[in-house]
């Protein structure tokens, strides 16, 4: 098989007849025509539809489309990384806000210090909107805290984060010790994003272990106006360890979580490995490696490694 083969049947495809392609691609309609025969010979299936009134795919030719342009994709990023000498190229990544604050800078030096050719994109926000930009795919990786199901999605574990309980004065309790039971938090006014975001998923998760629910009394999906809310004394809420240096600068208290299933898992989402270009396969890979070293040095607070 051949990609010249595979850019014919692509061609032909698009145009909608052996002549039109045979125009487009500059070869001529019998030599068109005897590629595409050794193709369909090669795969023993046929592939096209030959009528007066023009070309169209069989089921088996509909199947072999995607990946034919898949591997027109593939062998042109290795042409240009051949030609460049490095790595080059886009990659797109999505996080929440609590990670970005953690992982966010620390990804963007590493990727300049090792592959300053490669365009990075960074998209802060909630974690529901992010599988919905992986599923369209407007992004490349995002790290997410539940295992969503779409469409051919690599899934790897990342880190566990501690959760949290960020009260107001105005609502704790005289006699509260360092950490609340679940009890205690389904006893609390909390604000949290609203319910298709991972962590109200995983809050509602612990909570339901124990026949317990929360008390939310609003929703707010974005972090700044959801801290300003518990800052403002409206409600508590349970965020990671990423939020506690900013709640403790807003004056708020800060409790553990008595249960050792109070945390939420940290997962690393992309596109299929045969979808991702090499800058992206590399930007995970950049990913993971800066997350470990968080962890390991202690900058990301209340995390463990998975």
């Amino acid at each position: 098989m051949e990609l010249r083969q595979l850019r014919y049947f692509l061609s032909v495809l698009e145009c909608g007849s052996l002549g039109r392609a045979a125009l487009e691609t500059g070869v001529g309609v019998s030599a068109l025509s005897q590629q595409l025969t050794k193709l369909e010979c090669e795969l023993s299936t046929r592939l096209l539809t030959r009528s007066s009134v023009g070309v169209t795919p069989t089921a088996a030719g509909l199947a072999f489309e995607y990946h034919a342009r898949l591997t027109l994709r593939q062998a042109h990023y290795a042409v240009l990384a051949a030609r460049s000498g490095r790595m080059s190229g886009y990659a797109s990544v999505g996080m929440a806000p609590t990670t970005a604050s953690v992982l966010g800078l620390a990804l963007i030096a590493r990727m300049r210090e090792r592959y300053p050719d490669i365009r990075l994109h960074l998209v802060e926000m909630l974690s529901g909107y992010l599988v919905n930009q992986l599923n369209t795919r407007h992004l490349d990786v995002a790290v997410l805290f539940q295992q969503e199901a779409g469409m051919r999605l690599d899934v790897r574990p990342l880190l566990e984060e501690r959760l949290f309980a960020l009260v107001p004065l105005a609502l704790v309790k005289a006699d509260w010790g360092p950490s609340l039971t679940l009890q205690q938090i389904a006893s609390l006014p909390l604000v949290m994003p609203s319910a298709q975001h991972g962590l109200r998923a995983t809050l509602r998760a612990i909570l339901e272990r124990v026949g317990l629910d929360a008390t939310i009394v609003m929703e707010v999906d974005g972090l700044s106006l959801l801290m300003e809310c518990v800052s403002a004394g409206h409600a508590a809420t349970i965020q990671p360890g990423a939020t506690v240096a900013r709640a403790t600068q807003a004056g708020l208290r800060v409790f553990s979580i008595d249960d050792p299933q109070a945390q939420r898992r940290n997962l690393v989402v992309s596109l299929a490995d045969d979808e991702l270009s090499p800058a992206a396969l590399a930007t995970r890979i950049v990913l993971h490696e800066v997350s470990r070293e968080l962890v390991q040095q202690e900058r990301w607070p209340g995390a463990r490694l998975l």
